[in-house]
C-alpha cells in the first residue's frame, strides 16, 4: 500500500472528525450548487450532482440545507454564482500539485493560490503542465471491519471496480470514473457499509520522498491550499512510506 493511496484514507478520516466544520459544509454546499446549476436538479439525469449530494450526506449536511443548495444552482432561490476553475504548480522535490476550486472571482483567487504555492516554497505551472499525470477515477473507502476480502471483492469487482488495496485499517476501492455510482450500490446492496465514496484524481507516476523533511516541505503546501475557502479538493503526486507518513501526521 503506496503511502499515496493511504493519504486518500487518512484525509477521509480527517474529513468524518471535522464533519461538523462550517468550511466542510460550505464546500459541500458550493460543489452542490454548481452540479445543479450544469447538469439540472434530477439526481438520476446528473450523475455529478447525485456523487456530490450522496457526500454531503455521508458528511452529516442536513436534507434541507442540501435542497435549498440544489435549488440556488438552478436558480429557484437566489444565491452567489461561483464558476469551476482549476490551477496547476509544484511542490518542493518535484511533486505535481491540481488544485480544483469554485470562486466567485477568479482573479483574487488566482493571485491567492499564487501566493500560497510561493509562500510554502512552490511553484504556480502553465494550464496542462501538470493535469496529464492525473486521472479522474472513483474512490470509495470502507473500515476494515466491515466485510471479509472475498465478500468485497466479489461484491465490488463484480460492479466493475477496478482495484482494492489494503490501507491496515481501511480498505480502498478503485472505479473508473463513470462506475463509482455502480460499485457504491452494489456494496450497499451486499450490506457493506461505506465510509465515503467520492470522484478523485489519481497520479500515473508517484515522485518517492524517503525522509520527514521532504515529506513536511510538501504536505505544508497541500495543507496550505486546502485550507483555503475556495479550494475543494487538492491532488499531489507524492509517495510517502508508511512509517515518515504516520510520523508526520502524529
Amino acid at each position: 500500500m503506496s503511502g499515496h493511496s493511504k493519504w486518500h484514507s487518512i484525509k477521509h478520516k480527517k474529513g468524518a472528525a471535522d464533519a461538523k466544520r462550517a468550511k466542510l459544509f460550505a464546500r459541500l454546499i458550493r460543489q452542490i450548487e454548481v452540479a445543479a446549476r450544469e447538469g439540472g436538479s434530477d439526481l438520476e439525469g446528473n450523475p455529478t450532482l447525485r456523487a456530490m449530494v450522496q457526500k454531503a450526506r455521508d458528511s452529516s449536511v442536513p436534507v434541507d440545507t442540501i435542497d435549498r443548495a440544489v435549488k440556488r444552482g438552478t436558480g429557484e432561490l437566489e444565491g452567489v454564482r461561483y464558476e469551476p476553475v482549476t490551477y496547476e504548480g509544484y511542490a518542493p522535490h518535484g511533486v505535481a500539485v491540481f488544485v480544483e476550486c469554485l470562486t466567485d472571482n477568479r482573479n483574487r483567487t488566482t493571485a491567492e493560490i499564487k501566493n500560497i504555492f510561493s509562500r510554502n516554497g512552490g511553484s504556480m505551472a502553465e494550464p496542462g503542465s501538470v493535469a496529464w499525470q492525473f486521472e479522474r477515477k472513483g474512490l470509495v473507502i470502507l473500515e476494515h471491519d466491515v466485510a471479509e476480502e472475498d465478500d468485497l471483492m466479489l461484491a465490488a469487482l463484480e460492479a466493475g471496480a477496478e482495484d482494492i488495496s489494503d490501507a491496515g485499517d481501511t480498505w480502498v476501492v478503485t472505479t473508473g470514473a463513470t462506475d463509482l455510482h455502480a460499485v457504491r450500490t452494489a456494496l450497499d446492496g451486499a450490506g457493506i457499509a461505506v465510509s465515503s465514496a467520492d470522484l478523485t484524481m489519481l497520479p500515473s507516476t508517484t515522485v518517492p520522498l524517503g525522509d520527514e523533511a521532504a515529506a513536511k516541505s510538501v504536505l505544508r503546501v497541500v495543507d496550505a491550499l486546502e485550507d483555503h475557502d475556495d479550494v475543494q479538493n487538492v491532488y499531489a503526486n507524492f509517495d510517502i512510506p508508511d512509517d515518515i507518513l504516520s510520523t508526520v501526521l502524529a
